[in-house]
């Protein structure tokens, strides 16, 4: 940010962070959050019924800049903490850490310089992945090679074809669009319910071409199968999220429904691949109605565009042998769950 813009007359960033048993790694990101160079910001620690000691930590993180505020609650998610946060927040423009992760020192200023030049409610930087050790992880997202401003259908196109990020972490947000709506509580996944949701009312995002956003990776906080009969209840919301985008798109978007219709594809597939096998019976209502859909899906699926020829076989494989499918898939990839 240029020095001639005085950090008083630009507006208050309300920058919440949910906290939950993450003492170990808590320090690490308030001070890169308090370490940016956009210093008109407050911090909002939201200790979500912490049991490790972490709301402590947030207590005296507190001491050392006057600008945190920490909340103490009953446990409720991270829905509830954000929201929790959203209420509380002071200022004009929200931003969201998870407490685990981490942020480039420039981060907000280049966010805050992207909105108030482009005009629009939303601005996104591009994201890092980072292990246990600090070392770089193959990108999820690719952030564009210069700054443009996405209309909200071209936004939404990218989402549901698993190019664009819909992480609210990595974004700044005029805090009107979410004081309307609010994160959906008791759901995985709930970034894109949100985003999703908001993109409805024609919002454009300005997107930056920085990587600024760390995400890191602990073993125990991914949604990786710890042994063959643990199922992460995210690829149960990553279907109904695909049927709520399905049903909105049609609205407002029709012009995207095969893209839509490609997206509900994709998180079923996600969803046989990964549900345990002793799961996958008539008794599962949830995975009676996954393989239902794929079957009346079958045809819009072989003529759709955007799906590759190998989602159309395991769209086939899945819609007419599910179980004998998934047998054969995990003997082939020698136990993996992997859907390319």
């Amino acid at each position: 940010m240029t020095e001639e813009i005085r950090q008083e007359d630009m507006p208050v960033i309300s920058v919440i962070v949910p906290v939950y048993n993450t003492k170990e790694y808590l320090p690490r990101c308030v001070r890169s959050i308090t370490q940016q160079t956009y210093r008109n910001l407050e911090i909002l620690l939201i200790d979500d019924g912490s049991t490790d000691g972490t709301g402590d930590m947030a207590d005296a993180l507190a001491a050392e800049d006057q600008r945190i505020r920490v909340f103490h609650k009953e446990n409720g998610g991270s829905s509830s903490a954000r929201n929790y946060g959203i209420l509380k927040a002071q200022g004009s423009y929200l931003g969201f850490v998870d407490s685990d992760d981490y942020i480039g020192e420039e981060m907000y200023a280049h966010l805050m310089t992207a909105l108030l030049e482009k005009q629009v409610k939303i601005a996104q930087v591009g994201r890092r992945e980072v292990g246990e050790d600090l070392c770089p992880l193959p990108d999820i997202c690719v952030p564009p090679l210069l700054t443009e401003v996405i209309n909200s259908g071209e936004f939404l196109k990218e989402l549901l074809l698993h190019k664009g990020d819909c992480s609210f972490c990595t974004k700044l947000v005029h805090k009107d669009l979410l004081a309307r709506k609010g994160f959906p509580e008791g759901v995985l996944n709930e970034d894109f319910h949100l985003l999703v949701k908001i993109l409805m009312d024609g919002e454009q995002v300005v997107s930056l071409p920085t990587q600024e956003y760390y995400v890191y990776y602990r073993l125990e906080s991914n949604t990786r199968r710890l042994d063959r009969n643990s199922f992460s209840r995210v690829y149960a919301d990553c279907v109904d999220n695909a049927d709520m985008a399905l049903e909105l798109v049609k609205r407002h978007y029709p012009y995207l429904q095969k893209v839509a219709v490609r997206f509900g594809i994709y998180q079923r597939l996600e969803y046989m691949l990964h549900i345990p096998e002793a799961q996958m019976n008539s008794a599962n209502s949830q995975y009676r109605e996954v393989v239902r859909w794929l079957r009346r899906y079958w045809l819009p699926g072989i003529r759709n565009p955007y799906l590759n020829k190998k989602n159309k076989i395991y769209h086939t494989l899945f819609a007419l042998f599910p179980k004998a499918s998934r047998v054969i898939h995990r003997k082939w990839k020698g136990g993996g769950h992997e859907n390319g």
